[in-house]
This record gives structure tokens, C-alpha cells and sequence, in this order.
């Protein structure tokens, strides 16, 4: 079974800036430490890392390597110096350091610590933190980014609106899914049918991510929105690349995680345009209304305790879902995989898919 999809979306992100959201979500003990240092009106400048990169740039302050609490790093935050944190925060390395970052980085902040935190980040491949003394705000650097935490309330309230506008984009995904389907069994599909379902699909994940971006900063916060998430997000992605796999005329090196990864480097203006988005596809010719004919992967993996080995043999035996629809069961049997049970399970699975999907159409 696939792991959750806000699960899939984090390990696809490797970037600093979402390792360090990560560990400063509310409920973690540099968060905690992090709101001390707030609510006693300091500031502070902390670097998770204290590998050899690092330490080059530090010069003075002293060696504590002191198992971390939050305790400890309001308290060293009394003094001017930056904190230097073991990169899984288990741990405060050193404390009053001066850091020396490459004077000629840029950097567009003005005060003294932003700055630093700044030509740290985009210098050295680590987060940095910084706690304004005058404002109580917080900032996260990773590379080029720089990422403010903002309240948890006004959080939770934009992650809600975001949840109810993916509601409403993953209903009208799935109307135009079952749209698809049903032209599927008609045999009458047009690349227009099918890039408005790739169209719907990477929007509502577009949405999806933005949320999760929440989730992983609200932390402990978040996990009632993280369970609406998911629920929302179920087989989204499968049914991406089945729709892919479906339809995609293969050319050369151009493969399903080619189109998939051509579709979601599109932009938003771009994404708008079915033209576009059909073009992922490789389908010669460029007219929307052009007729093309699934393989049957999609529906196929609607058919219940069918293995994705199976379904590959059926698809290559047959070639397209009319052909597999109109196989009988004899013939599916002669299929690499296929017994007995499993050709009937194919037979009357299509049989009822194809009912509920042209009764859903006209009802």
C-alpha cells in the first residue's frame, strides 16, 4: 500500500527550507525553545549544523557540546553570539559565536543579525534561524529563501480556506474523471477529454502541496488537516499516471515520469491552456478533438485485488481497453497471470464500471 500523500509529498522535498520547518512546527523542542526566546523579548541567531563548513565561519564564543533543551537555548540567547545546533538539534555545539559569513554575499535584510543569517544560509547549505529582539518575529533561511513563521491561528485559518477550495477542485475532478471513463467505454475520447483530466488532476495537486507546506509548519497543529488531506488526496496520483500511462505516445526517452514531470513544471498560465497541457501527451497532430484510443490501465486498476503485473500482461496481449473489453474469458485466461477467477473478476469488473459510468453520465 502507497504511503499517505502528505507522506509522498515531504519525501519528494529535500530542500533545507522544509527540514527546518520541520523542526521548528509547533510541538518540537526548538519550536519551544524558539517561543521562550520570543516571549522574553531577546533575539537570537541559531544555525542547525555544526559540520566543518560551519565552523569555519565561526571564530570566538565557546564549546559546550550540551544536550539541548529549550531551557538552555533561551538562556544562551541572553547573550549576543549566534547558537550553533547539531543538525538534528539533539545537541548545542557552541554558543556566543561570532559568525564570518563571505562579506560578499548578497543579502537584501538591514539589520545586523537578519544580515548575517542571510549570507550564512546562501553561502554554507544550512538553515538558519533568526529571532527579531524588536519585532518577535521569526525567520527561516535556507539557500536563497527566507521564511517567516507566522501565528498559528491566521495559519489554521488560511490552511482551512485551502482545504475548502481543494473540496470543491477535487469534486469537479472527479466529474471529469467519470466523464472520462464513460467516453473511454464508448470508445469516443478526444485529447481534449483526456488534458482536462491531466488539467483538474495537477491542480487540485498544486493545492494539495500548498497545504502540506501548512501541515508541515503548523506541526502538532495540523493533524486533523492532515487527515482531511489525505483522505481528500486518496488515488489522486495513481490516477495521474494511469491517465499518463493510458494515453502517452512514447518517443524515444520520453516516458510516463517524463510527462508527468513536463506537466508539473508547467506554469500557471500554462496549465490553463489544454493545448499545453495536451501536449505532454506526444500525440501527433496537436488537435484537441483528435479521437485516441486508451490502453486500459486505469480502468483495469479499478477492477478490485488485480495486481499492476496483471494488468501490464492484459494491456500488452490486447493492446487497448475495446479489445480487452470485448475478450472473453477464454481469452483472458490464455493471459500470463490470468487464471480462471481472475478473468471473470476482469470480465464482470469492466461489465459494471461501464454501467455505473454511463448511468453516472446521463443521470
Amino acid at each position: 500500500m502507497p504511503p499517505p500523500y502528505t507522506a509522498r509529498v515531504v519525501l519528494r522535498r529535500t530542500g533545507n527550507l522544509f527540514q527546518a520547518l520541520a523542526a521548528v512546527a509547533p510541538g518540537t523542542p526548538l519550536r519551544e525553545g524558539l517561543d521562550r526566546i520570543v516571549k522574553a523579548k531577546m533575539g537570537a541567531l541559531v544555525v542547525v549544523g555544526d559540520g566543518p563548513d560551519v565552523l569555519n565561519i565561526c571564530s570566538g564564543g565557546f564549546l559546550l557540546d550540551a544536550q539541548y533543551t529549550a531551557q538552555r537555548l533561551s538562556e544562551l540567547a541572553k547573550m549576543d553570539g549566534a547558537i550553533i545546533l547539531a543538525s538534528d538539534c539533539s545537541r548545542i555545539a557552541r554558543a556566543n559565536v561570532h559568525l564570518v559569513p563571505n562579506p560578499n554575499v548578497p543579502t537584501s535584510e538591514t539589520g545586523t543579525r537578519h544580515r548575517t543569517a542571510e549570507r550564512v544560509a546562501r553561502s554554507i547549505d544550512v538553515p538558519v534561524i533568526s529571532v527579531s529582539e524588536d519585532m518577535g518575529v521569526i525567520a527561516v533561511y535556507a539557500g536563497n529563501i527566507k521564511h517567516v513563521l507566522e501565528e498559528i491561528p491566521r495559519l489554521l485559518n488560511r490552511a482551512n480556506q485551502a482545504l475548502q477550495t481543494l473540496e470543491r477542485y477535487r469534486a469537479r475532478l472527479d466529474e471529469v474523471a467519470a466523464g472520462l471513463s464513460a467516453l473511454e467505454m464508448e470508445d469516443v475520447v478526444t485529447v481534449r477529454d483526456v488534458a482536462t483530466v491531466l488539467q483538474r488532476n495537477e491542480m487540485v495537486r498544486r493545492i494539495a502541496e500548498e497545504i502540506d507546506t501548512y501541515v508541515i509548519e503548523l506541526g502538532v497543529d495540523a493533524r486533523l488537516i492532515k487527515l482531511q488531506l489525505d483522505e481528500l488526496m486518496a488515488d489522486c496520483e495513481d490516477e495521474r499516471y494511469d491517465v499518463m500511462h493510458d494515453y502517452l505516445v512514447s518517443m524515444d526517452a520520453w516516458s510516463v515520469e517524463s510527462g508527468l514531470a513536463a506537466l508539473q513544471g508547467l506554469d500557471t498560465d500554462e496549465l490553463l491552456d489544454l493545448r499545453i497541457v495536451a501536449a505532454v501527451l506526444h500525440v501527433p497532430g496537436g488537435d484537441l478533438d483528435r479521437p485516441v484510443q486508451p490502453k486500459g490501465y486505469r480502468l483495469l486498476a479499478k477492477v478490485p485485488r488485480l495486481p499492476e503485473g496483471v494488468i501490464d500482461h492484459v494491456v500488452e496481449r490486447f493492446g487497448n481497453l475495446q479489445k480487452i473489453m470485448r475478450a472473453t474469458v477464454p481469452d483472458l485466461i490464455d493471459v500470463e497471470g490470468v487464471g480462471d477467477v481472475r478473468a471473470r473478476a476482469i470480465k464482470e469488473g469492466l461489465s459494471r464500471l461501464a454501467e455505473t459510468s454511463i448511468l453516472d453520465r446521463f443521470s
